[in-house]
């Protein structure tokens, strides 16, 4: 145990008004005659923010002088640590001379240097310095990397190093020489400079290098400027943000001129959001490219569809509002051609506002709504435009019954004026209205063990009928179909107003889960649609068609964080199955993979049969290796994979990736990429918090 001798209060700084006080503690204190003042034994001092310990330290008689004889341990208020063997400080610990000292930033970078000066307490000066933040041991002594310069300042207000005769070495060998080079220090959150360097090779644009250059702009904003040179490009990417006290926003794009096309192409993707008085939050996202086949051969997006729109929206407790403006482009070569014939621009309102509510007479709801959209095209029939105004009324309650039963109703009337141009086939004005009703019948019952396992089996039925009067209207927002658990009680199964789901059916479903109080937990819903006066309104291959529906079956299996399992299913009496999805992810310690698996039948000519994976897997403590893959079952093709190899210690990391794109059209072709990315850890960039570092043996 440490016996304290003394714990004292040494004035240290001259005259009274400028009295500065430490305090001292040791295992023994020695005063001689001359005023001269020996602690020694586990010696520390704080003074304001420096904490300093040290074996032995001697007070000058005129107390100007700290002679401090290591091991010296030194920390400030930015939590730089300085280890030494021998210092000559002033009172006040920001001035003197350091022997022997090493200097670790942040944890991660050291500084080892023959001499440090500390300079009016902000600047910190290394003589003869090699600094790493690589582990070294006596078995292997040289560092991975290492600069070494003659001469090493830090700025400790500014948090800069500045280095003079900075020389870079891999594994003691020589490759890089700067006479002068600035860095930012370690602790620094951002400062402006160069960001880790990406070598890339493609077999579209050859053999190239990109370069980051980081610039802040003030405390809430940034840019990144990447010049990116290759054999067959030369490109300018940018990326700017800023972060407001109402919102954010981003911009990203890119100017390019290659070898690929004859002019200069170019994308530009933003996006933000504001909050505005009144509950208000304004949207935009814009998506701008040059040509079609841009964004995939830069491998900056694989989006074949691009949706710009600007979005003013506010949701309270009694209404919902928004409004959008939503512009369209096709990129897919099946549909450039046909472009003029496709929506270009949306503009949609939404407005709902609960105008009662009661504990015993439920809740009334009043909507307004309204939609229109252009075809750039002419010519009548495919070049037909729309709009809609719409109004709907809704009721809905619920009643608990005593033997557990929930007992629920809803109720509604919707009219919608559309203006149809350009299509014959309609009439220049319609008016579509509908009407419907529902009962629904709930029985939720839970079970409990006594090993704390617990299970919930809810049994339910729904009667539900919509009819529906008034003119043939065009069909915008209901061509697609899909009948899944969430659509199970709905009115309709169709996605959007042009069209109801009439007639009356049920809607049957049970639901089931298990929780288990080891971690993992089970679920299951099964539901089917009979129809008592079928429309046929729905295709034969969404599993909705006839007087009864396919059977919809869809599980979930959670093992903790670690497993999820999710699986859904559509299938007839016979086991002919129109639909059939899984996906499954797993996390564990150092791996980790994200699966999944589609068919569906006739999409359009095709049915469609599609393999996603992305992995990865740690195999070695400080290697992982990475491997996605997308495989088109239907047409027995692979359309893309990915090879990549990651290598991390303490002090560098190194990601080395191949892909490969498959696909090709009359746009674009197949490409492969290589992509190679070294970081030095500590400079601008730091670990990752599962990287394991290196130790030494003995």
């Amino acid at each position: 145990m440490r016996g304290l001798i003394l714990a004292a209060l040494v004035a240290l700084w001259a005259g009274a008004a400028a009295a500065q006080v430490a305090t001292l503690a040791a295992d023994s204190v020695q005063i001689n005659p001359d005023g001269t003042i020996i602690a020694e034994g586990d010696v520390e001092i704080l003074f304001e923010e420096t904490r300093v310990l040290a074996s032995r330290v001697t007070y000058s008689a005129d107390g100007e002088r700290l002679l401090i004889e290591g091991p010296i341990y030194l920390t400030g208020p930015d939590e730089a640590v300085l280890i030494a063997d021998a210092a000559d400080l002033d009172q006040s610990l920001r001035e003197g001379i350091i022997l022997g000292a090493r200097l670790v930033l942040n944890q991660q970078v050291q500084l080892a240097a023959n001499r440090i000066d500390r300079v009016g307490g902000r600047y910190t000066q290394l003589t003869k310095v090699v600094a790493s933040s690589c582990t070294v041991c006596k078995d292997r002594p040289t560092p991975v990397w290492e600069i070494r310069a003659s001469r090493v300042v830090r700025d400790e207000d500014a948090l800069q190093l500045y280095f003079t005769d900075a020389q870079l070495r891999i594994g003691g060998v020589p490759v890089f020489y700067m006479p002068r080079l600035r860095l930012p220090d370690p602790s620094l959150d951002r400062a402006a400079g160069f960001l880790v360097p990406e070598i890339e090779n493609s077999s579209r644009l050859g053999t190239g290098l990109k370069v980051p250059y980081f610039l802040p702009l003030g405390r809430h904003a940034d840019v990144t400027f990447t010049p990116y040179v290759s054999t067959s490009t030369a490109t300018l990417q940018a990326m700017f943000r800023q972060e407001l006290s109402f919102g954010s926003y981003q911009f990203r794009g890119a100017v390019s001129a290659d070898d690929l096309e004859d002019s200069s192409r170019a994308f530009l993707f933003a996006e933000g959001v504001f909050g505005l008085p009144r509950d208000y939050r304004l949207r935009f996202d814009f998506e701008l490219v040059s040509d079609e086949a841009y964004l995939l051969d830069y491998g900056y997006s694989d989006k074949d569809r691009l949706d710009s729109a600007i979005t003013l929206e506010r949701t309270r407790e009694k209404d919902d509002f928004s409004a959008s403006v939503t512009s369209f482009r096709t990129l897919r070569a099946g549909e450039v051609s046909t472009t003029r014939e496709l929506p270009n621009e949306l503009l949609e309102a939404r407005y709902t506002r609960r105008l009662y509510r009661s504990a015993r007479l439920g809740e009334i709801w009043m909507g307004v709504d309204a939609m229109s959209l252009e075809r750039p095209s002419a010519t009548p029939s495919v070049g037909r435009d729309v709009s809609r105004v719409g109004v709907s009324l809704d009721w809905d309650n619920r009643w608990p019954l005593a033997n557990g039963m929930v007992l629920s109703a809803d109720a509604g009337l919707a009219v919608d004026q559309y203006v149809v141009g350009q299509d014959p086939a309609f009439g220049a004005t319609s008016t579509q209205g509908a009407q419907k009703a529902a009962l629904t019948l709930r029985w939720p019952m839970a079970r409990g063990d006594a090993g704390g396992v617990r299970q919930l089996l809810e049994p339910l039925v729904q009667l539900s009928w919509t009819g529906v009067t008034g003119d043939p209207v065009p069909n915008e927002d209901s061509t697609v179909t899909e009948f899944d658990e969430g659509n199970l009680l709905a009115f309709s199964r169709f996605p959007g107003i042009d069209r109801y789901e009439e007639g009356l059916h049920a809607n049957l479903g049970l639901s089931w889960t298990r929780i288990d109080p080891a971690g993992w937990s089970l679920n299951g819903t099964v539901g089917r649609i009979v129809r008592f006066d079928d429309k046929d309104q729905f295709a034969e291959t969404s599993g909705l068609s006839g007087d009864i529906s396919d059977w919809m079956v869809g599980l979930g299996l959670s093992l903790g964080q670690r497993l999820s399992l999710e699986t859904r299913s559509v299938f007839d009496d016979g086991l002919t199955f129109s639909l059939s999805e899984t996906r499954i992810g797993w996390q564990g310690d150092g791996s980790s993979l994200v699966g999944t698996y589609l068919w569906r039948d006739d999409i359009g000519a095709d049915d469609v049969s599609e393999v996603t994976l992305e992995s990865a897997y740690r195999f070695a403590p400080n290697w992982t290796g990475r491997f996605d893959w997308r495989y088109e079952a239907d047409a027995s093709r692979t359309t893309g994979a990915g090879l990549g190899l990651i290598y991390e210690n303490e002090c560098i990391g190194v990601d080395l990736s191949v892909s490969r794109r498959f696909t090709s059209s009359t746009s674009v072709e197949p490409a492969t990429e290589f992509a190679l990315r070294v970081s030095l850890t500590g400079f601008g960039t730091g670990s990752s918090p599962n990287v394991q570092a290196r130790s030494c043996s003995g």
